[in-house]
C-alpha cells in the first residue's frame, strides 16, 4: 500500500501544490482497501444497528406474548435505552477509533453483542427487568463500540464521496432490520424464541469476523503525543453556531423519527384487526430505507448534504401528519410505510456526513461522538413519550396524539436544520 501511495505521489507535479493535493485526495477517495472497509462497516451495521432496527418486531412480540403484562410505553424503553447508549457513548467510541483504529473495538462489540443475545435467550417470559438490563442496557453498551467506529472509519477513507459512502453503510442497518425480524419470526414456531436468538448470535459473529478481515483504519498519534486522554472527548464543536443549531434540529427530529417503526404494526393491528400485511411493515420500511439512504448519499455529494437534509426531515414530518394520521385504508398505510422508510433513512444517513463537513478530519470521531451524545437524550425519551400518548392501544383513534407528536417533532427539527443551513450561506442554491 505504501508503495502505491509513493507511486501516485511521484506522478503528481512537485511544482503544483493544487495537483499534489488532488492526487492525495484521489488516493484517499478510492482503492480496494477503502471500498472493502465500506463493506466491513455495512456488515457491522447489519449486525449491530440492524439488531436495534429490529426492535419494532420485539416491541410487538413482547407486548402480545413475552411481556404481555407490561405496558407498551414501558417496553419501548428497552429499545430506546439501546439507542440512547449508542448515541451517548459515541463521544467515546468515535475518538477511540480516531486514535487506535477499529480492531479491538470490533472485537469487543461483536463478542459483547453475541453474549447478550445468548443471555437474552435464557430469560423466562414475564421478566421485564432482566430483559431491560440485558437487551436494553448491556446490548446497547456493546453495540455502541461498533456502530460509531464503523462510521468514523469511513471518514478516514473518504471526503468528497463521504455522504455516498456513509449512506451505503447505513443500508446495513436497514438490511439488518429486515434480516433479523424475518429470521426470528420464521424460527419462532419451529425452534422457539430462545433458539432463534442463539442463531441470531451466530449471525452476529460471522458478520463481525468478516468485517475484521476486510476493514482497515488509519489511527492518529497516541494520546501522549496529542495532549492526553482528555482530548478524546471534544465538545468544542458547540462553539460553532452552525454545529450547535444543527444539533438542536437533529435532537427534535430524532425525538419523533423512530416512533412509526415502533408502533406502526400495533396501530395496523388495532385499525385493521386480522390483517395479514402488518407483520411485513418493518421489512417494507427497512427495504425502502436501503434505497433512500443510498440515493440520499449520492445526491448529497452533488447538490449539498445540508441542502438535502432539512427538506427530507420536513417531508418525513409531513408524511406522518398528512398521510398516516388521516389514513383510512390499508393501502394508504402501506404507502406511508414505504415513503416514510425512504425519507426517514435519508435523515439518518445524511446527518453524520453533514457534521463531518464542518469538522477537521483529525477530530471527526470526537466531534460526531459529541454531537450524538446530546442526541442520546432524544433517542431515549422520544418513543416512550409517544407510547405514553396512546390513549387506547386497541383502537385507531387512540394513536392520534402519538402521530401528532412524531410529525410535529420532525417538522420542528427541519426548521432548525434550515437555520443551520442559512448560517452557512443565505443563498440556498449554493452547494452545502
Amino acid at each position: 500500500m505504501a508503495e502505491k501511495i509513493s507511486i501516485n505521489l511521484e506522478r503528481c507535479p512537485s511544482e503544483s501544490t493544487t495537483d499534489s493535493e488532488s492526487c492525495k485526495l484521489k488516493e484517499r477517495e478510492g482503492g480496494c482497501a477503502a471500498w472493502l472497509t465500506v463493506g466491513g462497516s455495512i456488515l457491522v451495521y447489519y449486525a449491530s444497528y440492524g439488531v436495534m432496527n429490529s426492535f419494532g418486531f420485539f416491541q410487538d412480540y413482547y407486548s402480545n406474548d413475552f411481556l404481555r403484562d407490561t405496558p407498551a410505553s414501558t417496553i419501548a424503553f428497552i429499545g430506546t435505552m439501546q439507542m440512547a447508549l449508542v448515541n451517548l457513548l459515541a463521544a467515546i467510541s468515535g475518538p477511540l477509533c480516531d486514535r487506535y483504529g477499529i480492531k479491538y473495538l470490533y472485537l469487543g462489540s461483536g463478542s459483547g453483542t453475541m453474549l447478550t443475545l445468548l443471555m437474552l435467550s435464557a430469560i423466562q417470559p414475564g421478566q421485564f427487568w432482566q430483559v431491560f438490563l440485558i437487551q436494553g442496557f448491556l446490548m446497547g453498551l456493546t453495540i455502541a463500540f461498533g456502530v460509531q467506529p464503523a462510521l468514523t472509519v469511513i471518514g478516514q477513507h473518504f471526503s468528497e464521496r463521504r455522504a455516498l459512502a456513509m449512506g451505503l453503510v447505513s443500508t446495513g442497518a436497514a438490511l439488518g432490520g429486515i434480516g433479523f425480524p424475518l429470521l426470528v419470526d420464521q424460527l419462532l414456531p419451529r425452534v422457539g424464541f430462545a433458539n432463534a436468538l442463539r442463531l441470531a448470535a451466530l449471525k452476529v459473529v460471522v458478520c463481525y469476523s468478516v468485517a475484521l478481515c476486510i476493514s482497515t483504519s488509519k489511527p492518529s498519534a497516541r494520546p501522549e503525543r496529542k495532549g492526553g486522554y482528555s482530548t478524546l472527548i471534544d465538545f468544542r464543536g458547540f462553539f460553532d453556531l452552525r454545529y450547535a443549531i444543527l444539533c438542536v434540529g437533529t435532537w427534535f427530529a430524532v425525538l419523533g423519527l423512530s416512533i412509526p417503526s415502533y408502533y406502526i404494526k400495533t396501530y395496523a393491528n388495532a385499525a385493521y384487526e386480522g390483517n395479514t400485511l402488518s407483520k411485513y411493515f418493518l421489512c417494507m420500511m427497512n427495504g425502502c430505507s436501503i434505497l433512500g439512504a443510498t440515493l440520499a448519499g449520492f445526491l448529497g455529494d452533488r447538490i449539498g448534504r445540508l441542502n438535502l437534509l432539512w427538506p427530507i426531515a420536513l417531508v418525513s414530518g409531513c408524511l406522518t401528519l398528512f398521510l398516516w394520521l388521516p389514513s383510512h385504508s390499508m393501502a394508504t398505510l402501506v404507502l406511508f410505510v414505504c415513503l416514510y422508510g425512504f425519507s426517514a433513512s435519508s435523515v439518518t444517513a445524511l446527518t453524520p456526513s453533514v457534521v463531518g463537513q464542518i469538522t477537521p478530519d483529525d477530530k471527526l470521531g470526537a466531534r460526531i461522538g459529541a454531537f450524538y451524545s446530546v442526541i442520546a437524550v432524544a433517542s431515549l425519551v422520544g418513543t416512550p413519550i409517544g407510547g405514553a400518548l396512546i390513549t387506547d392501544k386497541h383502537h385507531r383513534d387512540g394513536y392520534r396524539w402519538l402521530i401528532l407528536f412524531s410529525g410535529t417533532a420532525l417538522i420542528v427539527g427541519s426548521a432548525f436544520m434550515l437555520g443551520s443551513r442559512l448560517l452557512h450561506d443565505r443563498d440556498l442554491r449554493k452547494k452545502w
